[in-house]
């Protein structure tokens, strides 16, 4: 029962340090997710962005116009101000173009 136990520690701690990992890798390399150019899936690497809020956003950006501050994500129905915090250093805006 012992070796079990410890086992199992050791791989919660194991995996918990690869999910900590996995959200911050995108941040270090410096490839940031733009909220105007990003697709449904590459949404869905943010944290708390499943399907309907990635959807949710890509709606937004073709109803109301893309996306002027990575803060404005927050205008997002069902986005508020702890997701746009956990993942503010994640995300970024490219400039509308004006033509």
């Amino acid at each position: 029962m012992k070796k079990i136990s410890s086992k199992l520690i050791i791989f919660f701690v194991v995996l918990c340090f690869s999910i900590s990992l996995c959200g911050s890798i995108q941040a270090e390399e410096g490839q940031k997710i733009d909220l105007n150019t990003a697709g449904k899936e590459e949404l869905m690497q943010l944290q708390k962005i499943g399907p309907q809020k990635a959807e949710a956003i890509i709606n937004y950006r073709e109803t109301v116009g893309l996306f002027e501050n990575p803060e404005d994500i927050v205008n997002v129905t069902g986005i508020g101000e702890a997701t746009y915090e956990i993942n503010k250093d994640l995300i970024a805006v490219t400039p509308p173009t004006s033509e």
